[in-house]
C-alpha cells in the first residue's frame, strides 16, 4: 500500500512538470502567433470543431473565405494568397490544438488525483484554481481574438494583456507547486510581512513590466523609436505631449507605451541591484545561487529587448525575449520561494 501511494505522489509531481512544459511552450507559441499577425486567422471560435486542420481545397477555401470578411484581411493583407494565408493559420491552429491538449491533459489526471485520495488537499487545492484558470484562459483567448474581428485589424491591447497575464499565473502557479511538493513544505505566496515585502514587490514589478510588454507587442509600439538609449534624439520622445494627467494613463498612446516600458526596465534593474546588496549585506547565504539565477535571466533579458528594438523587430529576437521574460518571472519566485518560511 505504502509504494503504492509513493508511486501515485510521484506520479503526480511528473504531471505537474509536464504540465509546466507545456504551459511554458504554448506562451512560446503564443507570442509567435501575435508576432506573426495570425491571431485572426481562424473567425470562430470552434470548442469542439475544428480539431483536425483543413484536409481538402474546399475547407481551405471556405476558411479563407471566411477570413477574407474581417479587416486585417480588407485593410492590411487584401493581396494575400490561399498559401499565405495557410502559414498564419497554422500558428493560430497549433496555439489552439495546444491549448486544447494543456485542458485535456490537465482536467482528466486532477479527476483521477481527486479520487485517489492519495495527495494532500493542500496541494490538490492548487490544482483546482489552475484548473478554473486554464478553463478562463480558454474564454478570456476567444474574447481577445473577437475584439480583431470587427472593427480594428489585431486584437485589443489590453485583452492581449489579461490573456498573457492569465498565462503567466498558471505557469507560476504551477511552478510555486512543484516547489512545495519538492520540498515537502506548504509555503503560502500571499503571506504578507516585512520579511516577504522586498521579494513581493519584485514580482509585482515584473508583472507590470510583462503587462506593458503585451501593450507593446499588441500596439506594435516597437515600431517606433528603433533607437536606444535615447528614444530618437532625446530621452522622452517628442511626440509625447503630457497635456493633462489623465495623459499618463493613455495606454493607446504607442510612444508612451515603449516610454514606460523602456524605464520600468531601468526601475526594475536598479531595484534588483539594491535587493542583491541587501542580500549580501545580511549573508542571506541560502539566496546567493537564487539572486545569480535572477541577475543572469534579468541580463539577457534586457539584452535581449535593446537588440529586438534596433534589429526592427526580428523575430527571432523578438520570441526570444519573450521566452526570456518567463523564465525572468520563475527565477525571481524562486528567490521568493527560499526566502519565505
Amino acid at each position: 500500500m505504502y509504494a503504492n501511494d509513493k508511486k501515485i505522489k510521484r506520479l503526480f509531481l511528473y504531471w505537474l512538470s509536464i504540465s509546466l512544459i507545456l504551459v511554458f511552450f504554448i506562451i512560446i507559441v503564443g507570442g509567435l502567433t501575435r508576432l506573426t499577425n495570425s491571431g485572426l486567422s481562424i473567425t470562430e471560435w470552434e470548442l469542439f470543431r475544428g480539431i483536425l486542420p483543413p484536409l481538402d481545397k474546399s475547407t481551405w477555401n471556405f476558411y479563407f473565405e471566411q477570413y477574407k470578411k474581417i479587416p486585417q484581411f480588407e485593410l492590411i493583407n487584401f493581396n494575400m494568397t490561399l498559401e499565405e494565408f495557410k502559414i498564419i493559420f497554422y500558428w493560430e491552429y497549433f496555439h489552439r490544438v495546444l491549448a486544447r491538449l494543456i485542458g485535456i491533459f490537465f482536467l482528466i489526471p486532477t479527476i483521477y488525483f481527486y479520487f485517489s485520495k492519495k495527495i494532500e488537499s493542500k496541494y490538490m487545492n492548487i490544482c483546482y484554481l489552475i484548473l478554473i484558470l486554464i478553463v478562463i484562459q480558454g474564454i478570456v483567448g476567444w474574447y481577445m481574438v473577437k475584439s480583431g474581428l470587427i472593427d480594428d485589424v489585431t486584437v485589443s491591447h489590453y485583452r492581449l494583456s489579461i490573456h498573457l497575464t492569465i498565462a503567466i499565473i498558471i505557469i507560476s502557479s504551477i511552478f510555486w507547486l512543484i516547489k512545495n511538493i519538492l520540498s515537502k513544505k506548504n509555503k503560502v505566496f500571499f503571506y504578507f510581512s516585512y520579511d516577504n515585502l522586498p521579494f513581493q514587490i519584485l514580482i509585482l514589478l515584473i508583472f507590470f513590466q510583462i503587462i506593458l510588454g503585451a501593450f507593446v507587442s499588441g500596439l506594435d509600439a516597437g515600431q517606433i523609436y528603433q533607437t536606444w538609449p535615447l528614444m530618437g534624439n532625446s530621452f522622452v520622445p517628442n511626440d509625447l505631449l503630457l497635456e493633462d494627467t489623465n495623459k499618463i494613463f493613455e495606454f493607446n498612446n504607442h510612444s508612451l507605451v515603449q516610454f514606460y516600458h523602456r524605464n520600468l526596465a531601468y526601475v526594475i534593474i536598479l531595484y534588483v541591484i539594491f535587493l542583491s546588496i541587501f542580500i549580501y549585506k545580511k549573508k542571506f547565504l541560502q539566496l546567493y545561487e537564487p539572486l545569480r539565477l535572477l541577475i543572469f535571466f534579468l541580463f539577457v533579458q534586457a539584452t535581449l529587448g535593446i537588440f529586438t528594438l534596433i534589429s526592427n523587430l526580428n523575430i527571432y529576437l523578438a520570441s526570444t525575449h519573450q521566452i526570456t521574460s518567463v523564465l525572468l518571472v520563475l527565477s525571481a519566485l524562486n528567490l521568493y520561494y527560499f526566502r519565505v518560511k
